[in-house]
């Protein structure tokens, strides 16, 4: 098992009051299994993402990884886990616009100190995986919505994590491209063995999700 929560809560103060973000949330997310978490706008799904990623921590509850209780790291332990282990997708791609296709997936090796060889043919490589072999110099403004996803998806696949989180990942393109992009995470799922967790609105993904949880008002439940 690569993720487990135990009655995982999140609570944020606005002014006096307090709004429960996530309430008392228990899922397992297992290797290469496609999981979808489903739910309207605002019901949890991005502060969920947010908590099993590691970028946030709970009010009350626990995030195991790898059957470590994470709440027990510190912060630069935290950080390890997500640059070496988890693999982000936005909805809006978080590209960096003055960076070519090939230099945006270059960053995270960067950070993790590939060497200059192994990040350039490691990225060329992933760019080819995503069939963009032919937009390695693109800048993000030369790329449709869909390639700039592809981009975004090699870039979380750069330090071959065992998990990724998708945020709405279809959320910014049309449905055809959507589909395409449903269909490439699920194929790298079940080829590379990697988990993947997609927090969408977007009832297709139930279609070959191996899990599906339904959020709502931040409680989950198992379909």
């Amino acid at each position: 098992m690569i993720v487990r929560t135990i009655e995982l809560t999140r609570i944020y103060r606005l002014g006096s009051s307090h709004v429960t973000a996530v309430n008392k949330v228990n899922l397992e997310v297992n290797e290469a299994n496609f999981v979808s978490i489903i739910g309207p706008s605002g019901s949890g799904k991005t502060t969920l993402l947010n908590l099993i990623g590691l970028n946030d921590k709970p009010t009350s509850g626990k995030v195991l990884f790898n059957g470590e209780d994470t709440s027990l790291l510190s912060e630069s332990e935290r950080r390890k886990i997500r640059l070496q282990h988890i693999g982000f997708i936005f909805q809006t791609f978080n590209l960096l616009p003055t960076l070519t296709a090939l230099e945006n997936v270059e960053i995270p090796m960067s950070l993790a100190k590939f060497s200059q060889k192994e990040q350039r043919d490691r990225a060329v490589n992933l760019l080819e995986t995503v069939g963009l072999a032919e937009r390695l110099q693109h800048r993000p403004k030369q790329l449709s919505a869909g390639e700039m996803q592809r981009v975004a998806i090699a870039r979380a696949l750069a330090n071959k994590p065992s998990i990724i989180l998708a945020d709405e990942p279809t959320g910014e393109l049309d449905s055809k491209t959507g589909c395409k992009i449903i269909n490439l995470l699920f194929d790298l799922c079940k080829n590379q063995k990697i988990a993947v967790v997609l927090a969408t609105h977007d009832e297709r993904v139930t279609e070959v999700s191996d899990v599906t949880y339904r959020i709502c008002d931040g409680s989950i439940t198992l379909e």
